[in-house]
């Protein structure tokens, strides 16, 4: 598994020594609106290792936020989830998923409006695409409106600026439009 996700010549790329140890951990990255939140939501969970908030699914080589809330870069504000299979599996991380924003909004979240607020999840083998679209139809049964969530193959990860890592944590009682529900 490789652990690196950023150039490294790149300015605050991520490199390997800032991911777990490979071993028997797993990677998951979903976008589901304010990226605070979420990471928030998912550092909650028993198994959980490690969490960092950035941008994926765009164009522009290594965004900065201002660019990505310029809705031209492509990018969606995301949560790279690094967990413990044998703790937590894929399947409960899609249970949290579906329940802490609202898959049927298309580039929006409460009053977050955008491309980069999109609902999308990012797989990394064909096992958690099958997981993610059997969720997917899942969920679907208990919605009147259909679900618009992205499931597409898990591109390059850029980690966000450092002082949106953990920002709930740092600022305490922050609040974005996903946690409202």
């Amino acid at each position: 598994m490789n652990l690196t996700h950023r150039n490294p010549e790149s300015p605050g790329a991520a490199t390997v020594a800032d991911r777990p140890e490979a071993g028997s951990l797993e990677r998951a990255t979903f976008a589901a609106g304010c990226f605070w939140g979420i990471e928030a939501s998912f550092r909650e969970i028993e198994g959980v290792v490690q969490t960092k908030v950035g941008y994926t699914g765009g164009t522009t080589p290594d965004p900065t936020y201002e660019q990505v809330c310029s809705d031209t870069t492509g990018h969606a504000e995301a949560v790279e989830v690094w967990f413990d299979p044998a703790l937590v599996g894929y399947d409960e991380l899609l249970r949290v998923f579906w329940t802490i924003h609202d898959p049927t909004t298309r580039n929006r979240q409460g009053w977050d409006l955008g491309s980069q607020y999109r609902s999308a999840i990012f797989f990394g083998d064909a096992e958690q695409e099958r997981l993610a679209i059997t969720s997917r139809d899942a969920r679907q049964a208990s919605l009147s409106r259909p679900i618009v969530t992205q499931i597409a193959p898990a591109p390059q990860f850029y980690d966000a600026e450092e002082y949106h890592q953990r920002y709930f944590e740092k600022h305490g009682g922050a609040v974005c439009a996903t946690t409202l529900r």
